[in-house]
């Protein structure tokens, strides 16, 4: 029986949770199963699969989802996004969910398909994050449900006010936490939870970190969703063009976020590991939080 979404964030410490995205290749997906069984050791409270723009690697999400769950005994949950789906395939797609045992959807928008700078619904679909929750609750309510939050604003969306009118669409629609698109200055995460308590929004908030590795990489990464980098960071991480200093800044950095995040009392962390072990095991280690035993 899947266990409830909302039991994590009800208990005398922070939930756990790290993404994970379908490998490419078979060597990458033994290398991503020998990651996460590293991670267990953090006895993390579920585990969450993206897939490819357009829904590419939604077969493989499936796919990859199960088999954590066979192979490690642990909740997980798929992404779910409408871009290029009608109803019907949404429908198909979360009976299939059903079928494999998933216990979570976290349901997105999407970004617009590569190649476009806008977002539009396909004939027989839906334009919103919203009404992908809407329609889970009303026909799939076996499932928890996570959407997304953006302590920086959504790229797309005019204003602040703007964009949190749109999460308490979300949340009103029955969505049962909320897990933020990585930043890298926690005053942006306590500024976006004090905003959404003003705006009636009570689920909890859970702070997403992506530990930096590597600078170029992350400069990308934050491009393409207009999160920001601290000046500071970043001329500390451009101090030496070597990647083993980028490796220990970016996890330096990500650690001291993570216990200025745990001393405000967060009810979660969602930590986006790219499929590897290193630097996560290392930024929870150093704050205590192995947890088996």
């Amino acid at each position: 029986m899947t266990q409830s979404l909302t039991q994590f964030f009800n208990q005398d410490r922070p939930a756990i949770s790290f993404e994970l995205f379908p490998p490419k290749t078979e060597k990458g997906e033994t290398a991503l199963y020998r990651h996460v069984e590293k991670l267990m050791q953090f006895n993390p409270d579920f585990l969450t699969c993206t897939y490819g723009a357009g829904g590419s690697t939604q077969g493989k999400t499936l796919e990859i989802v199960t088999e954590v769950k066979k192979r490690f005994d642990v909740p997980v949950a798929s992404h779910l996004t409408v871009v290029g789906s009608t109803t019907d395939q949404l429908r198909t797609y979360l009976q299939d969910a059903s079928d494999q045992k998933v216990d979570y959807i976290v349901a997105l928008r999407g970004d617009p398909p590569q190649g476009t700078d806008t977002f539009a619904a396909v004939d027989g679909g839906l334009s919103y994050a919203n009404e992908l929750v809407d329609l889970i609750t009303a026909e799939y309510s076996n499932f928890g449900v996570l959407v997304a939050g953006y302590p920086e604003k959504h790229k797309e969306a005019p204003s602040m006010a703007v964009d949190l009118d749109n999460l308490k669409r979300k949340v009103d629609a029955g969505a049962h936490a909320i897990v933020t698109q990585l930043f890298y200055d926690n005053d942006d995460y306590f500024r976006f939870r004090d905003a959404c308590a003003d705006a009636g929004i009570s689920i909890p908030i859970v702070p997403g970190l992506l530990p930096v590795t590597n600078l170029e990489q992350v400069k990308r990464i934050t491009s393409m969703c207009a999160a920001k980098l601290p000046a500071d960071f970043v001329d500390r991480l451009s101090q030496r063009d070597d990647k083993q200093w980028q490796y220990q800044v970016g996890v330096e950095h990500a650690t001291q976020q993570t216990r200025s995040l745990l001393d405000a009392g967060i009810p979660g962390l969602h930590l986006y590991v790219l499929n590897r072990s290193d630097a996560t095991s290392e930024i929870l280690g150093a704050v205590g939080l192995n947890r088996v035993g």
